[in-house]
């Protein structure tokens, strides 16, 4: 799974233009989430398979920032304060969380700054029963 971080304009239609050069390329969006701060679009989309991704959106004039692997992780979702503790987790590894958001399948999606200190993290949090 990849992670594209998209620049969009602050417009309307900026979004469904981007859904439809991705529609007619075949490609689906597995999670993620945009936003306008400042006035500058920003949009952080999952996908299976990001370079086709890329293509389709480059290929329709919308600029792709930077494309990275995620770690994909499961929270148990009965036990408050799972977010925090994996999060300090995380910080205590020296791994800084850049983006985060939960995909179709609920979830947790991070993109942080060093992935394979932060994929050991992931790997020793408890999977939910």
């Amino acid at each position: 799974m990849k992670d594209l971080a998209i620049a969009l304009d602050d417009r309307p239609g900026a979004l469904a233009d981007m859904g439809a050069a991705l529609g007619r390329a075949g490609v689906s969006v597995e999670g993620g989430g945009a936003f306008v701060v400042a006035g500058v679009g920003i949009a952080h989309f999952l996908f299976e398979d990001g370079g086709k991704a890329r293509r389709a959106l480059e290929d329709a004039g919308i600029r792709v920032l930077v494309e990275r692997e995620v770690l994909v992780q499961r929270l148990r979702q009965d036990v408050p304060g799972q977010l925090g503790e994996l999060s300090r987790l995380m910080a205590e590894a020296g791994v800084n969380i850049e983006v985060m958001y939960s995909d179709h399948a609920n979830q947790l999606i991070l993109v942080v700054d060093d992935v394979e200190r932060g994929r050991s993290v992931s790997e020793a949090w408890p999977d939910p029963p």
